[in-house]
């Protein structure tokens, strides 16, 4: 850009032209500057709301390999080229008048829950409250949602959901509940400092900066969202230019042939967090991991694009790094397997129950 400017100013007195250069150097240097802000990946996670409380950091005691320089942070996915969200008139929100509606069966964020999981655990969270209390709760005030309420186990997964394969569905911001309801842990979004490091032997990782309790909320999965036809264009294109990490994940949770929605019946969208995405792109898969993905509904309108939430389903200690199954225990049989190995991935989990290669 300087080259072709400079060529319009010959002619021009010495001063002019210097003067004129000095602005050009300026303008390019300002560009310069937008420009390596807008790549610094530094920036893009100090810009983050939660910078603060939880922050991202990055280090590398292994070797001399940097993030991606292709690769941008984000903080919400992205929808690409033929996504597109519920126009606003399909929009709905639940009408609770207050907070502590929102764990019940009459919560309208809760319509679609299959009424056999609307039942208390045992160790539900009933123990914090007084026995007249708990004496008034009808059949029709059984707790229908996701988490605990009271006491230690506060914001925390129910212990039935850790191993079920059932979508989450939470109040959002077109409900008539505050920004507090305990019905919005995910969308209030991640409040653990990660640690993106570089292993040994399996590339990037992350750990926590702090113990996890199980059932505790991590991090979502980010992405670009797009149509499976151009998900299917990256995979082939992948397996050309050989680069064999693949960051796809199907949003298929509602995928139903028979679905009244059109944009539940055909082929699901997916998230590919290769090129843009939060801190879990770098996460490393285990057989035996400690957390699990789970589908999370907030409005009903976007189930086709509804969020991956990572969950833990142990303990994890502070420092320990976060892992999760990323085919979620899916494995073909021998017969399966048999002459395509070739085209699996070598699985380099290393723990006790490793399947040895990943589809």
């Amino acid at each position: 850009m300087a080259k072709i400017k400079a060529t319009h100013i010959r002619g021009a007195c010495p001063m002019q032209t210097k003067v004129f250069r000095g602005l050009i150097r300026a303008k390019s240097s300002k560009q310069d500057n937008k420009d390596e802000k807008e790549n610094c990946h530094w920036c893009q996670l100090r810009s983050f709301p939660t910078h603060k409380t939880a922050p991202i950091t990055v280090v590398n005691e292994i070797d001399s390999q940097t993030l991606p320089q292709n690769f941008r942070f984000i903080n919400g996915v992205v929808l690409g080229t033929g996504v597109t969200a519920a126009d606003l008139s399909f929009r709905s929100g639940c009408t609770c008048g207050q907070d502590e509606d929102c764990q019940y069966s009459g919560c309208l964020c809760l319509a679609d829950l299959d009424q056999d999981e609307a039942s208390d655990d045992a160790d539900d969270d009933h123990s914090g409250l007084d026995s007249a209390t708990r004496a008034s709760l009808s059949p029709a005030r059984k707790k229908a949602y996701a988490y605990h309420t009271h006491g230690h186990k506060a914001g925390l997964l129910r212990s039935k959901l850790h191993t079920s394969k059932l979508p989450l569905y939470e109040c959002h911001q077109g409900c008539a509940c505050s920004p507090d309801c305990p019905n919005r842990v995910v969308e209030r979004g991640r409040t653990v400092p990660l640690q993106i490091f570089r292993t040994p032997d399996r590339g990037w990782g992350v750990r926590t900066q702090e113990s996890i309790k199980k059932g505790q909320f991590v991090d979502r999965y980010l992405g670009e969202v797009i149509t499976s036809a151009e998900a299917d264009r990256r995979r082939d294109a992948s397996v050309v230019y050989h680069r064999k990490d693949v960051y796809l994940f199907a949003l298929d949770k509602f995928t139903d042939p028979q679905s009244l929605d059109a944009r539940l019946k055909g082929p699901p969208l997916e998230v590919d967090g290769e090129f843009m995405s939060g801190p879990t792109r770098f996460i490393n898969h285990s057989c035996d991991p400690n957390m699990r993905i789970f589908a999370r509904v907030g409005d009903h309108a976007d189930k086709h694009i509804h969020d991956l939430a990572l969950f833990a389903i142990k303990d994890i200690q502070r420092a320990e790094e976060l892992t999760f199954d990323y085919v979620d225990g899916a494995s073909g049989d021998s017969e399966e397997l048999e002459g395509k190995i070739e085209d699996m991935t070598k699985c380099l989990c290393g723990s006790s129950k490793c399947r040895r290669f990943l589809w």
